[in-house]
């Protein structure tokens, strides 16, 4: 069993299968010693899991969920395209997108849920540059996105 495979089964995370794109672009661009993830929006049924803009529609805690579960769909993704996740050898950066209520000044909070996952499952190899943003609206209006760059060795 692969290391990060390992790490996964201890702390009991199962990977949810690796996302379908619903536009003109791939969930993940490999180039060089780098991929990129495609930002992620966690669906359920087609639609986005805990609508609407955080603090007024969903509480923090939730979006830190969301964050949480739309960072192990972009695994997803990695896995799907490097054969495992064993060739990160670092998470370089996270962009954390928050669909915002106006006033809301607390998107770094909500970003935590997708980068204490990584540091939980890669160690201090995971724990990224970031960027933690507020906007107006996401696609299908989601509450959160989640996009990451990776290095990987051969």
């Amino acid at each position: 069993m692969d290391a990060i495979a390992h790490r996964l089964q201890e702390l009991g995370i199962v990977l949810p299968p690796p996302p379908t794109p619903r536009g003109s672009y791939t969930p993940v661009v490999r180039h060089g010693p780098y991929a990129w993830v495609a930002g992620q929006i966690v669906l359920e049924e087609g639609n986005a899991v805990k609508p609407g803009l955080v603090d007024r529609d969903v509480p923090v805690a939730d979006a830190q969920a969301v964050a949480r579960l739309a960072t192990l769909q972009a695994l997803s993704a990695l896995h799907h395209v490097l054969g495992g996740l064993d060739s990160i050898v670092r998470v370089v950066r996270v962009s954390v997108y928050v669909a915002s209520s106006p006033g809301f000044t607390r998107p770094h909070e909500v970003a935590n849920g997708a980068t204490d996952l990584l540091v939980e499952i890669f160690g201090e190899a995971g724990r990224p540059a970031r960027v933690a943003m507020g906007v107006a609206a996401l696609p299908l209006n989601a509450p959160v996105e989640v996009e990451i760059q990776v290095a990987i060795g051969e």
